[in-house]
């Protein structure tokens, strides 16, 4: 999955400051990182976003879900990725890790309306996710933290 400034984030977000607009692409993939959590029990319960620059062109929003507000952001990037050209890693803390599982744990009844849970899903929405440079990814897989 990937997530970048798109006509219908603009539009729901209402915003023209670039840097807004990136932070909300970031945290509909924070989001969508949270979903990958829930179907995956094993995974460690800290939400993980990767930065990176692709070629102009490379990413199309796909036009069956382009207006889907379920899809705000979301696009499709047509060639590979190399981790060189990833931007940053953004990373949730340690201290994040129990309201992440909750979250996770909580996803499929706030999707189903379920006021309670997303109480429960905005509350891992409330960590900020770490920032950390592409020459930090060796210690961030190896450490842990």
């Amino acid at each position: 999955m990937a997530y970048a400034v798109t006509p219908a984030l603009r539009e729901w977000y209402l915003s023209e400051d670039v840097e807004e607009l990136e932070y909300a692409a970031l945290s509909r993939a924070a989001l969508a990182s949270l979903r990958l959590l829930a179907a995956d029990a094993g995974a460690p319960r800290r939400r993980v976003v990767v930065a990176a620059d692709v070629p102009d062109g490379a990413a199309s929003v796909d036009p069956d879900r382009g207006l889907d507000p379920a899809a705000l952001g979301e696009v499709r990037v047509t060639v590979a990725v190399p981790l060189a050209k990833a931007a940053a890693v953004h990373v949730d803390s340690a201290d994040a890790e129990v309201d992440v599982a909750a979250a996770a744990e909580a996803l499929p009844a706030a999707d189903g309306g379920d006021d309670d849970a997303q109480f429960v899903v905005d509350g891992a929405e409330d960590h900020e996710l770490l920032w950390y440079a592409t020459q930090e990814i060796p210690n961030l897989v190896g450490s842990g933290d």
